[in-house]
């Protein structure tokens, strides 16, 4: 799929595809419950499970079409009486065979599938025929080739960039193999969502390694509140040159900025911010502040904490009560290291084609790591829109940026930066200005914010709130594909939404750089620390003398 200037996919163009031609795998007996689904029965022995995707040929308008179904639920049709599996010591095979019943092709199952449809290649995605199989309609296993060209919203072979995520679960490794337009869920938002240890992070990573690909270049900008991104920069090692270097010599740039390095310029705020970072400012402060401010940002990118105490003080006309109460007020809150009194000149530097900037925000509060985020978007979304406009100053490319432990940045709440990612999520594809969300908790996020997310990757979610905020809010994935939720493993996921014409379930590829979000292995890590001190050189005094007491000696 190509995109026009400011990153919003064109019309889908046709693409070849391969034929559907597979495995022959079982015979429908009968429509299901549902006007879309239908019954098949198959050898039990076959591995068919739920998620797999099977075929058959019906006629459509006078045209010869092969329809693709989905697995949806599985059950025995018939196997060995119970009466030879009652004793757990003896082979079942045996009590048959001396029975003189035979054992071979003796279980069946009974599948359920719900159909799909063609693949239009005019439209680049399926039409759903609503004509049910007949009974004795041969079904056959969907081909890999097949299901790699129809299954991603757009063609990945048209040398456009794509995302190679991984590959359909119910394949073996590699056989089918699933690559996601990133035009698309950098133009409609992505949300990746599971729970602690499900692989998210590693997930992210993956889709960034792809994003900052030769075929890609991305402009990135990632919000890590755990520092979770620190390997990124093996990216660059020529180790890695047969992935991420390009004919032209390109490789992808790495900005890791630190949490000491992290600045918010004070003209970048606005008076709302003000008011959140200020502790209970009476009405008589707010009209106070509101007008100094209004006539402060009117006439300098240089605002420091006592210009706008003076600035107070000039609409007040004397130094009064109130003067006082705000500035210090305004002194507990801007005089430290985060603020600096300068604009922002350029935001080149940390948003440009070709490279990946991770903001390390462990060390920032939450309220901090919301305001910078409120900042920062503030301006990148200006500076879009200026680009619109055919600004000079402007940011003349599209920008993703990727919020780690999104609820924090768009809770079911109140944050000061949930007003602009609303609005970005709302707004932004106008404007090249995408947003991914990574969360392990969807049910703590701003709902809006979660329905706005056009392209879902979700893993294994075990707890029951956030697998009702993910059936409310991904119309996308049906409730078959949901209830695989919680039987996920790690590195298992969903797949649904914009970037695919039908969701999927796969497996996550290995990543090219070392993952930086494991655990730490606790065992092994007091085991460590307690042989360091064990080690110690004489002379260092430990923390209790022999009697158990505090032992007060300097060390």
């Amino acid at each position: 799929m190509t995109s026009d200037d400011h990153g919003l996919p064109s019309p889908p163009a046709t693409r070849d595809v391969p034929a559907l031609t597979g495995t022959p795998i079982g015979t429908v007996a009968c429509p299901g419950d549902d006007p879309s689904e239908f019954e098949f029965i198959a050898p039990g022995d076959q591995g068919l499970r739920t998620g797999e995707f099977v075929a058959y040929d019906a006629t459509v308008d006078g045209e010869q079409e092969a329809i693709l179904a989905r697995v949806t639920n599985t059950a025995q049709e018939r196997g060995l009486p119970g009466e030879f599996l009652a004793n757990p010591e003896v082979d079942p095979a045996e009590v048959a065979g001396a029975l003189g019943v035979p054992t071979e092709d003796t279980e069946l199952s009974r599948f359920t599938a719900r159909t799909i449809g063609y693949f239009d290649e005019q439209i680049s995605t399926f039409t759903n025929p609503r004509i049910q199989p007949q009974p004795g309609t041969r079904l056959q296993l969907a081909a890999d080739s097949y299901l790699e060209a129809v299954l991603p919203s757009a063609d990945w072979d048209s040398g456009s960039g794509t995302a190679h995520l991984g590959w359909l679960l119910n394949r073996p490794h590699g056989a089918a193999n699933m690559h996601i337009p990133i035009d698309t869920f950098a133009a409609t938002h992505l949300a990746i969502l599971a729970s602690t240890g499900s692989g998210k992070s590693y997930t992210a990573s993956v889709l960034i390694e792809e994003m900052m690909r030769p075929a890609s270049r991305a402009a990135m900008l990632v919000f890590d509140p755990h520092a979770e991104y620190d390997t990124l920069p093996e990216m660059r090692r020529d180790e890695h040159s047969h992935v991420f270097e390009g004919d032209d010599g390109y490789r992808p740039e790495v900005e890791i900025i630190t949490p000491d390095e992290i600045t918010i310029p004070i003209p970048d705020l606005t008076y709302s911010d003000l008011l959140a970072l200020l502790d209970g400012p009476s009405d008589r402060m707010r009209y106070v502040l509101n007008e100094a401010w209004r006539d402060l940002t009117g006439e300098s990118n240089h605002i420091t904490p006592q210009d706008i105490i003076d600035k107070c003080e000039e609409v007040e006309g004397e130094r009064s009560g109130t003067v006082d109460a705000l500035a210090w007020r305004l002194n507990k809150s801007l005089n430290r290291d985060l603020f600096v009194p300068a604009a922002r000149d350029e935001l080149t530097d940390l948003v440009a084609p070709g490279q990946v900037t991770v903001l390390k925000l462990n060390r920032l509060s939450q309220s901090d790591q919301q305001m910078l985020a409120a900042a920062l978007l503030r301006k990148l979304y200006e500076a879009r829109e200026a680009a619109t406009r055919g600004e000079d100053d402007a940011i003349d490319h599209p920008v993703f940026s990727l919020f780690e432990e999104g609820h924090r940045f768009a809770p079911d709440g109140d944050a000061r930066s949930l007003g602009i990612l609303r609005r970005i999520l709302s707004e932004g594809r106008k404007f090249g200005f995408g947003v991914g969300i990574i969360s392990q908790r969807p049910s703590k996020i701003d709902p809006d914010v979660l329905s706005q997310c056009g392209t879902q990757i979700i893993m294994q979610i075990q707890n029951p709130n956030d697998q009702q905020a993910i059936r409310t809010s991904v119309e996308s994935a049906g409730e078959d594909v949901l209830d695989e939720l919680p039987g996920l493993t790690p590195g298992q996921a969903v797949v649904a939404g914009d970037a695919m014409n039908t969701p999927v379930l796969l497996n996550v590829r290995e990543r090219h750089t070392e993952h930086g979000a494991d655990s730490p292995e606790a065992t092994k890590e007091w085991k460590t620390a307690h042989d360091r001190l064990e080690n110690e050189p004489a002379g260092v005094t430990g923390a209790y003398d022999d009697d158990g007491d505090v032992d007060e000696t300097p060390l």
